[in-house]
């Protein structure tokens, strides 16, 4: 079984009970969607921006929001947010041997399998789309990136900064720190070893703001909370996460400089 290789972990640091994973879960979720489905639609139309980019805009804002949580709730937990005291409660560390706990480097070879799993999971839930989108919904337009991919944005090289600031937030500063940062390393308490399952459900469910890919987003980030729980590092699932904004980046320069028509 897949639960019996995560690591019995010693509980050195105090575990959230459910309603604080909840509560903080909740945080986050709630505002993306209330700007996908309430302000995006208010928006749409009384503003100079294209529909899509602004749709864009507002996801940015809210994974802008989920580092100002984290960095709140870590304040509050720590005291302090200097890294000698973030880096290890966020699992920003090398990742650490399943058997005895301690720091190896080499284990950073198990990124290349993880990548490759990464990417099998990756294509077999696009083949499964068709089946696995909830009840055959596709994307309102407006509100898939890839939507934008249009000869009209030819030469509008600032959005190459948008797709940064995008790719910073989505794979690093929001969405990875709160999720396998903040909340995986102190679920154990209340979850047992199926704490990094429970930690894949919230970031599934908190695609509120795409809820028509749920089961998508469940198959293809499983690898994100095993990988980060198994190993406890947080750069596992960044690195993994963060393939998609190399392919977000390649898709985006792509268009810019009028490759795509």
């Amino acid at each position: 079984m897949v639960n019996s290789a995560i690591p019995v972990v010693r509980q050195e640091t105090a575990q959230y009970s459910l309603r604080q994973i909840l509560s903080i879960w909740l945080a986050a979720a709630a505002p993306m969607g209330l700007l996908a489905w309430v302000v995006w639609p208010a928006l749409r139309g009384q503003v100079p921006v294209h529909p899509g980019m602004l749709f864009w805009l507002l996801m940015i804002l809210g994974m802008v929001w989920q580092c100002v949580l984290s960095l709140v709730v870590l304040r509050k937990e720590l005291g302090t947010l200097r890294w000698s005291a973030l880096g290890p409660r966020i699992w920003a560390q090398h990742p650490r041997d399943p058997r005895t706990g301690q720091p190896s480097v080499r284990l950073w070879w198990v990124l290349v399998p993880l990548v490759a799993v990464f990417g099998v999971i990756t294509l077999l839930a696009d083949w499964l789309s068709p089946f696995l989108d909830i009840g055959g919904l596709s994307a309102p337009q407006g509100t898939d990136v890839r939507q934008l991919a249009d000869p009209q944005f030819a030469g509008q090289w600032w959005i190459i900064a948008v797709a940064v600031v995008s790719s910073v937030f989505n794979y690093l500063l929001g969405e990875e720190l709160l999720f396998r940062g903040v909340l995986l390393p102190r679920m154990r308490g209340a979850f047992g070893r199926a704490d990094w399952v429970v930690n894949n459900l919230l970031f599934t469910l908190y695609h509120v703001h795409k809820f028509w890919v749920l089961p998508s987003v469940f198959l293809t980030s499983l690898p994100f909370s095993w990988a980060a729980a198994r190993y406890r590092t947080l750069w596992f699932s960044v690195v993994l996460h963060g393939i998609e904004g190399i392919v977000l980046l390649v898709m985006v320069t792509a268009v810019v400089g009028g490759l795509v028509g």
